[in-house]
């Protein structure tokens, strides 16, 4: 039995739909009953992963979530407290934080995960000031500039996860995380996406943010005035004319900018240029810093890639980034909930 529905079950238990309050009460049974329901479903959904290896399903079965749209609007079909929020994420991304331990341990077992993710906390209120990172400015920069960073001042145990380029187009990818809760932002290259604009709209209606990484990937301080500010700027009206928003984060390819990549994406509408502290494969992770550790609000790389890539798929991956994150104690929130 599909797992989605067995969340559904719970989600009427908990909102007390059907469900007797404090001291039973007429429908005690009734809740005794939805709750060896529950358990059945739990048991199922955990076999279901076992046997299956991913415990997959078909593309069209996501929960339904509303179509991202505007800050603060609703999009069709959105519930009370269902609003897009920044970036076009739902209020409610952070769904698996309402259920029991019990179901997040159960959707962790499905993917191959040791446990369950741990629960960012809300995002603030107010987001953090950041500046560039010292020994990243560009000459003749000021701080009209957008800030180039790898770490997002936070005191909060959370990192950021951000995924590269858009070269492959793991359906799994999508139902893993949606599944399982975790916020990631895409970067993405426009050469490697056109051919699948649609599989990047549902990561968009799942709440993913999508960002700038250039139309074709180039190394930006190689590339004329023009030249960049066709790469950065064309990038923009593509994602904008695509996925009805026009991005406010941009990573340049390979990390590299100078001073016209950074004028250029801020006459085009870029506030900030994320890079990253942390970069991570399906089988190790790679470090700036010489701790060789995370840290809070660090940026985390990873790359939309395949097993003729890197010898493991997307949801590979995924397993191996959350078992280091996790392990050392950190939640994977949404950077655009922070920048």
């Amino acid at each position: 039995m599909q797992l989605v529905r067995q969340k559904e079950k719970l989600t009427m238990k908990r909102s007390g739909s059907g469900v007797p309050g404090p001291g039973g009460g007429r429908g005690s049974g009734r809740h005794r009953q939805a709750g060896a329901v529950l358990a059945a479903l739990l048991v199922a959904a955990v076999c279901s992963g076992c046997a299956s290896g991913t415990g997959g399903r078909s593309g069209d079965e996501h929960r339904a979530r509303p179509a991202a749209g505007p800050p603060g609007v609703p999009g069709p079909g959105a519930g009370p407290g269902q609003l897009a929020g920044q970036g076009g994420a739902p209020a409610g991304l952070r769904e698996n934080a309402r259920f029991s331990a019990a179901v997040r341990a159960a959707l962790a077992k499905k993917w191959g995960l040791d446990g369950p993710p741990l629960i960012a906390p809300p995002p603030p209120a107010v987001k953090p000031h950041i500046t560039t990172r010292e020994g990243f400015e560009v000459n003749g920069g000021d701080d009209s500039l957008p800030p180039v960073f790898t770490t997002v001042p936070t005191k909060d145990r959370v990192v950021f996860l951000t995924m590269d380029d858009g070269g492959e187009k793991d359906p799994e990818l999508l139902q893993m995380m949606d599944e399982l809760d975790i916020p990631y932002s895409a970067f993405l290259s426009d050469y490697l996406v056109r051919d699948s604009y649609g599989y990047f709209m549902e990561m968009q209606r799942l709440g993913v943010g999508l960002n700038n990484h250039t139309l074709n990937h180039p190394y930006l301080p190689g590339l004329s005035y023009s030249e960049q500010k066709s790469e950065i700027c064309d990038q923009q009206a593509v994602i904008e004319k695509q996925y009805g928003q026009r991005p406010t984060l941009f990573r340049p390819p390979y990390g590299n900018y100078n001073g016209d990549t950074l004028r250029i994406a801020k006459s085009c509408g870029i506030k900030a240029v994320p890079l990253w502290n942390a970069e991570a494969f399906p089988d190790h992770m790679e470090w700036r810093e010489v701790d060789q550790d995370l840290h809070p609000g660090d940026i985390i790389l990873t790359h939309f890639r395949g097993r003729k890539d890197w010898g493991g798929s997307m949801a590979d991956l995924v397993r191996a980034v959350m078992k280091t994150i996790t392990d050392k104690g950190y939640a994977v929130a949404r950077l655009e909930d922070y920048v």
